[in-house]
């Protein structure tokens, strides 16, 4: 979702979290066995694969497990996600094949509005940026609530899904009307979600990190927080 699309479908909402995030902190680090074991570091990402430069319609299209397990390690800590296909279909199919290549791997948590979500998923190779912004998903009904920890896909109107998306920090079931379809769930430290820098609100450009990718992002709002490594760690079959 572009910053322009959600200030038009949600000021009144907005102007309300925005107003107390003014007066909230940033919450403590995840004190946690699994936060405590990740030491992030800031190493340059590997060379992005052919699977991500040059995506194959057929696989990222193909039928993934009816659920699985995504352990998330980032600047701030680890969390997981447990992403639900019954949810969103074709939002889990596509998440499983960006997951399972390392798509997000080195991304920035580029807005974060505190009380209301942190959004991400712009890639920060400018080739892989390229190669998936028009790849886009047909919408699907909304059939679980944009609540506390939930993970949907962030869109810029109907049937705009792509690789954005955005985890929920309160009950956000207002934007359940407007076609947001949650796709999985933080299982395990959210505290380390919570926590993520917010400084910048909505500052950071898309048209900018869309051009320039990570080396914008890096420069002009080098506090924000990102993710280290993002990879599939347990997945369930039908039946299993």
């Amino acid at each position: 979702m572009t910053s322009k699309t959600m200030n038009h479908r949600l000021i009144a909402c907005m102007l309300v979290v925005l107003t107390a995030a003014c007066d909230k902190s940033a919450a403590p680090a995840d004190k946690s066995p699994a936060a405590a074991a990740a030491a992030p570091a800031a190493a340059a990402p590997a060379p992005p694969s052919d699977a991500l430069l040059h995506p194959n319609v057929a696989k990222f299209t193909a039928q993934g497990p009816d659920s699985f397990a995504v352990h998330v390690v980032t600047s701030r800590g680890a969390f997981d996600l447990t992403v639900h296909r019954k949810w969103s279909p074709k939002g889990a199919d596509r998440l499983y094949y960006l997951f399972s290549n390392n798509y997000y791997d080195g991304i920035r948590f580029f807005r974060v509005i505190g009380g209301f979500m942190a959004q991400f998923g712009m890639a920060g190779d400018t080739g892989v940026e390229r190669a998936w912004k028009d790849l886009n998903l047909s919408d699907e009904p909304v059939t679980h609530s944009n609540k506390r920890g939930t993970l949907t896909f962030a869109d810029a109107g109907p049937d705009t899904r792509s690789t954005q998306l955005f985890i929920n920090y309160g009950n956000n079931s207002q934007l359940d009307g407007g076609g947001f379809t949650p796709v999985g769930e933080v299982t395990n430290g959210m505290s380390v979600v919570d926590s993520l820098y917010s400084g910048y609100g909505e500052s950071p450009d898309q048209t900018k990190i869309n051009a320039e990718g990570n080396a914008y992002l890096m420069r002009d709002f080098p506090k924000l927080d990102y993710i280290v490594t993002a990879h599939v760690s347990q997945e369930w079959k039908k039946g299993k």
